[in-house]
């Protein structure tokens, strides 16, 4: 296995993850109800985060806006502006019998600890895991992780987009979701 080059990635397929019908976007008591219901009985979820971009050097992050975490069939997406959202996800992300799968999950981490006060155990991260499997000196981002495993090209038009302005426009959506869903299925995939 090996890391496809940018030309390669360019030319594969584009990656067709979740539709907006399937992700649910958690904003009050019963969002976060039915995120739990729908997610504390999986035993693996794919985990992302989406903060606003910073464009100065020096400039401090104000930490994740939305937290996203899918199953291989639907997506839920976290913003922090809502207190509920943030007690859901974390009542997910501390829990240990749920493996949570991403890319980079270290700085994740991070920014979730220091700014929201949410520990997250049993992760995984996929970086690293297609680092080794690749032999790779760095690690491997979920572009390249989504080419290499699924044969797709993951779209990153909205990667750059303003996570910090509500509510969040349809293309943000299916961006955050499907980041969150693409490393379930490689995850998925590379068990098989």
């Amino acid at each position: 296995m090996e890391r496809p080059s940018k030309e390669q990635i360019s030319e594969l397929p584009l990656y067709i993850g979740l539709g907006l019908s399937d992700i649910y976007i958690v904003e009050n008591e019963l969002d976060a109800a039915q995120a739990i219901e729908a997610l504390k009985n999986e035993t693996s979820l794919g985990f992302d985060t989406e903060s606003k971009p910073i464009f100065q050097k020096g400039e401090v992050s104000p930490g994740p806006s939305l937290i996203q975490l899918a199953t291989e069939s639907k997506a839920f997406l976290f913003p922090v502006r809502f207190a509920v959202a943030v007690a859901a996800a974390k009542e997910i992300l501390t829990n240990p019998n749920i493996k949570k799968i991403g890319f980079g999950i270290k700085d994740d981490n991070k920014e979730l600890r220091n700014k929201l006060n949410i520990d997250i155990v049993n992760t995984q991260d996929l970086s690293m895991t297609l680092k080794r499997l690749a032999g790779e000196k760095n690690s491997i981002g979920a572009r390249a992780a989504v080419a290499m495993v699924l044969g797709k090209r993951l779209g990153k038009g909205a990667q750059k987009s303003n996570w910090g302005a509500y509510p969040l426009k349809e293309n943000q959506i299916l961006y955050a979701a499907n980041d969150a869903h693409a490393a379930i299925c490689v995850e998925r995939a590379l068990s098989k």
